[in-house]
């Protein structure tokens, strides 16, 4: 699926960042009172406790969208994830958006879940 400009920056840059281990990069992403939901562990809120979350070694990581919306300031992809581009999806995730007042989209929430039981 394609997607428009604004909503694919949101999927690459969070790929970059991911594979860069740029914590706190990734968490610019999000709004200040954004959510990552990690399956298995307790919801986490704000950039400082997403950047927290995501501090570590990079690692490859490639996004697709299976759906998304927009209306207004609002909006939504669904999509799968993988190690690489090409791969078969390892799991899912959905991210919740708004558009800040510059006209950028940010994440409000981040939940995703693994195609099978993690050990």
């Amino acid at each position: 699926m394609v997607l428009p400009p604004e909503l694919a920056r949101v999927l690459t840059d969070y790929e970059a960042y991911w594979k860069a281990g740029d914590a706190a990069a990734l968490a610019r992403l999000f709004t200040d009172d954004g959510f990552v939901l990690p399956p298995g562990q307790p919801l986490v809120r704000g950039r400082a406790a997403i950047q927290k979350l995501y501090t570590g070694p990079g690692s490859p990581l490639s996004l697709r969208a299976f759906a998304y919306a927009m209306h207004g300031k609002v909006g939504y992809i669904i999509g799968g994830f993988s190690p690489e581009r090409g791969t078969p999806d390892e799991g899912k995730f959905t991210l919740t958006l708004r558009k800040d007042k510059h006209g950028r989209w940010l994440i409000v929430s981040d939940m995703d879940n693994f195609n099978r039981r993690r050990p």
